[in-house]
């Protein structure tokens, strides 16, 4: 099972075009959801630096903002009581893995289970009012959604999963990921990357957050939600105080490749959703240092996980064997009735046969610098060198 092949090669990337529509200020951006006045805040937090050919992108943004937050008005009056009084009686599965490890892959294989659900894109890029809008807005606007995600060409759509730290971002929540809307001023909120250093009061407000969205999922589909997002790879800690009986899956791929298709997403990322015209200046150490921290945290605290919560595997062999490798998941997490799911799995497996991965050219300096700077990273999880393949 592999991902389907867009670009050839990590060398000569410079995406001038990405489909000719990146500097439409009216083209679907990730922050589409957020309210006027938290855009308003990283906007001026940014100093308004945005590039001539974006300016229209941003004004666009804080006009849609306005409707956002009359939309978030009514929801709060109207189903705001019955958010905050929805139980979460079966806490979630959280998909672990850093960028580009095949966490996206896992978690379409995890929701096929009927017994699960999961945040959809329209409830990631609206949470502040998805309840409320979900079954009109997503068809008005139905035509904005591309059919295959930039990065990867792997499948796009309102009903598909999607990453929660986009609806923590649209929520107003500090995140990382807001540096791919300034994409050319230092990274955004890197403490919010392990919640670890956070004032008490932040990390209260974080875990609120997450925790009200959660609900407005669960009060639309009552079941255990399935939940990835990279960056929970390192705030095992946070969610375990969250959810004490949540399950953890994590997914681990080659290193070498996970650089290069790393980078290769955050340029397309920033491309297509900043406000600054991109010069990827630091980018690779950003993408080194990163994951040092996100794994130095997640050793720590993978500890805190017991084993009958927490499973692992390695892309390599869920692309070898994913019915096998599903069933000991399963077994793992003890989740039971996998029989329910399989020909589903089945189903799904054989649909996805004659997906291939991206590959890259990856240069002998690069390589040495990965061996060298995820050196613990590589012995302990038995990679060697680089195959240059893609993930998901």
């Amino acid at each position: 099972m592999e991902r389907p092949c867009s670009k050839p090669a990590l060398r000569g990337d410079s995406g001038t075009s990405l489909g000719g529509y990146k500097d439409r200020p009216w083209f679907l951006r990730f922050w589409d959801g957020i309210t006027f006045y938290p855009w308003l805040r990283i906007l001026a937090r940014n100093r308004f630096r945005m590039s001539p050919s974006r300016v229209a992108m941003g004004a666009l943004l804080l006009a849609i903002g306005v409707l956002n937050w009359v939309l978030a008005t009514i929801q709060l009056v109207l189903w705001g009581r019955k958010i905050t009084r929805t139980n979460i009686d079966q806490h979630p599965i959280f998909i672990l893995g850093h960028w580009r490890t095949g966490t996206t892959w896992l978690h379409e294989l995890m929701v096929l289970d009927p017994r699960h659900t999961f945040p959809t894109t329209y409830a990631c890029f609206a949470p502040n009012h998805y309840v409320l809008s979900r079954r009109v807005l997503p068809w008005l606007i139905s035509a904005l959604m591309p059919r295959l995600r930039p990065m990867d060409n792997m499948p796009a759509g309102w009903d598909r999963p999607q990453e929660d730290e986009f609806a923590l971002c649209n929520m107003g929540i500090p995140s990382p990921y807001l540096t791919m809307a300034f994409p050319n001023e230092p990274p955004q909120y890197e403490e919010y990357l392990t919640l670890r250093n956070l004032p008490p009061k932040a990390l209260t407000r974080w875990k609120r957050a997450l925790l009200w969205f959660l609900q407005c999922v669960t009060l639309v589909d009552p079941k255990r939600i399935v939940l990835k997002s990279p960056p929970h790879t390192c705030r095992v800690k946070t969610l375990l105080e969250i959810f004490p009986n949540a399950r953890f899956v994590h997914i681990v791929r080659d290193p070498y490749v996970v650089f290069a298709s790393t980078v290769n997403l955050w340029k397309r990322l920033y491309r297509y959703q900043g406000l600054q015209v991109p010069r990827f200046e630091g980018l690779e150490e950003h993408v080194f240092q990163t994951f040092r921290r996100m794994y130095e945290v997640f050793e720590q605290e993978r500890s805190l996980l017991a084993p009958s919560r927490f499973s692992e595997v390695r892309y390599e062999d869920l692309a070898a064997d994913p019915i096998g490798q599903m069933r000991r998941i399963y077994e793992e997490l003890e989740l039971g009735e996998f029989d329910k799911v399989l020909p589903a799995l089945e189903k799904y497996v054989e649909g996805h046969a004659d997906y291939r991965t991206n590959r890259y050219d990856i240069p002998a300096g690069t390589r040495s610098a990965i061996a060298r700077r995820w050196g613990d990273f590589i012995r302990k999880y038995g990679y060697g060198p680089a195959q240059g393949q893609d993930a998901a």
